[in-house]
């Protein structure tokens, strides 16, 4: 893929991206190396939580974090935890405030209900059944992943046609869940409104924004400061990861949705050939 290229372009020491679709596969750069994610560890956190709501393990309107505040709030970004510290800044389902914290106490109330220490339950409920052999949580579960490229595309493959929970279950988590909530989208200010579903972040119309402007509205995933995304665009039905050894800044601001807009546009052209 073409579009990949752009990565060669981009003022870091080391990136590597990737494609997925149900075409199949493509790489640029090396997709074994192993990058830091931050907070792109959300997604593969919440996916485990989810995992354990199928197993019964747990329930989303199960009271967790602050008083007033379920499993649900603490994925949807609305249990009113400040971002980095477990100080109550709002009611519970009030704002949409941007929880890196909340997603530490997530990390705890399922080892509570589980006797399971989450980076086990992590990688038995996810990184083993989908062979990320390369990924690891060694630090916090808002932030403290490290994985590849390629492994990361094993889990967009499963975004795309999930193994691990039903297709109710994906589909629930990558809708809104509080609707019309104003909020921080970290890097890209103020979104009236900021959606997110259950982990992950709704593109919806906002903008500015990381992804193309010829993404989707239902396109989701999430960024990491440390120069790292994860897109599933559900409607042309394609994934995009990109890792790099840059922290997320202006260069990111400029080089992503360039790169997002050009995927798009090659898996149209693309698919359009194949189907003559």
């Amino acid at each position: 893929m073409r579009a990949l290229e752009q990565i060669r372009e981009w003022p870091v020491g080391h990136a590597a991206a990737g494609v997925v679709s149900r075409a199949g596969t493509v790489t640029e750069g090396d997709a074994e190396r192993v990058f830091p994610l931050a907070s792109v560890t959300k997604p593969l956190v919440a996916y485990a939580v989810l995992v354990a709501v199928e197993e019964g393990a747990i329930e989303l309107d199960q009271p967790a974090g602050p008083p007033g505040s379920t499993v649900r709030h603490l994925l949807a970004h609305t249990s009113g935890l400040a971002f980095d510290t477990t100080v109550i800044m709002a009611e519970p389902g009030a704002r949409r405030i941007y929880s890196s914290s909340g997603f530490e106490v997530l990390a705890r109330f399922v080892v509570e209900q589980t006797g399971i220490e989450f980076e086990d339950y992590l990688y038995e409920a996810v990184f083993e059944p989908l062979g990320m052999k390369s990924s690891e949580l060694d630090g916090s579960a808002g932030h403290g992943a490290s994985s590849t490229v390629a492994d990361l595309l094993r889990f967009a493959s499963e975004l795309l046609d999930p193994t691990l929970l039903t297709g109710e279950s994906l589909a629930a988590a990558t809708s809104v869940q509080f609707p019309g909530r104003d909020g921080v989208l970290p890097g890209f200010g103020s979104q009236r409104p900021n959606d997110w579903g259950l982990g992950f972040e709704i593109r919806d119309r906002k903008t500015p924004h990381w992804t193309g402007a010829t993404n989707s509205a239902r396109t989701y995933g999430h960024f990491g400061q440390s120069g790292t995304f994860l897109w599933v665009d559900p409607v042309p039905g394609v994934a995009c990861v990109a890792l790099a050894d840059e922290n997320f800044g202006d260069w990111s601001r400029a080089a992503w949705p360039p790169l997002s807009d050009a995927v798009i546009g090659e898996f149209a052209e693309n698919r359009n050939t194949a189907e003559k």
